[in-house]
């Protein structure tokens, strides 16, 4: 007769590190639809063309989820924590670059940056909640926080927003970011353990590199032919980024694991 020894339990450390981790991915799902009510204050001050303010609301989420798996697969190569502190200190950095932008140009640079740093929190976070909890209730309790915090962010967004535009100027939505990087810049060291996979392999930085650059081709042509119809160089974008999306998944096919 066997007898199977059961998962140690998550105690009191493993439960605060893990509500720190909880408030950045927070804010990096708010950072999704914080900008709703804060778009006509930007465009007032920065004056973007139609284009650019499309970019400015939308280019947060297309390098989010461009990049989630890639980085999903450098923080298995690297350490999850190590990745989880770098992506801080990055969207910490954009989200002050944002606040004070005084240009359309500036302000779409840092929400690309901050999509890249939103891209290394969430699936961090999400690896090291599997790794804090071996529990199968505990993690299980834990990883439905975690979804909760990621669709309830979205939603508290725009409520939030609408507050600090009523006693701020726009950046207040970008700056709100910053304390709570600093916290788990903080805490995370001391609170959560680090994490890797030993087997994950060679990480392959091309195909990173292609899976982007399929995608924001496609997508910029498409925008651009909803605003002004379709053009030579609008079909021309979205042909080159089907052509290097074919190019990626014949990579994905072919390379070798290594």
């Amino acid at each position: 007769m066997t007898t199977t020894t059961p998962a140690p339990r998550a105690g009191q450390r493993e439960w605060i590190g893990f509500t720190v981790l909880m408030l950045p991915l927070l804010l990096v799902s708010m950072d999704v639809s914080v900008l709703y009510f804060a778009v006509p204050f930007i465009s007032e001050e920065l004056r973007p063309t139609a284009t650019q303010q499309l970019w400015i609301f939308d280019i947060y989420g297309f390098v989010l989820a461009g990049l989630l798996i890639t980085m999903g697969a450098l923080g298995d190569r690297i350490g999850r924590r190590r990745l989880l502190l770098i992506g801080a200190t990055a969207f910490g950095a954009a989200s002050l670059l944002a606040a004070y932008a005084d240009s359309a140009t500036t302000l779409i640079a840092a929400r690309a940056v901050l999509g890249v740093g939103g891209a290394t929190l969430m699936p961090s976070t999400l690896a090291l909640v599997r790794n804090m909890f071996h529990d199968a209730r505990q993690r299980g309790t834990a990883i439905g926080i975690w979804t909760a915090t990621l669709t309830g962010g979205i939603a508290v967004g725009p409520v939030l927003s609408g507050v600090l535009l009523e006693h701020f100027w726009w950046g207040s939505v970008f700056l709100i970011n910053i304390p709570a990087m600093l916290l788990l810049l903080a805490f995370a060291p001391a609170l959560v353990p680090e994490s890797r996979n030993p087997g994950a392999g060679r990480f392959d930085l091309v195909s990173a590199l292609l899976s982007l650059a399929a995608l924001l081709p496609v997508v910029y042509g498409i925008k651009e032919m909803a605003r002004d119809g379709v053009t030579a160089a609008r079909a021309l974008s979205i042909v080159a980024g089907l052509l290097v999306g074919a190019l990626f998944v014949h990579r994905q096919r072919t390379a070798r694991t290594r």
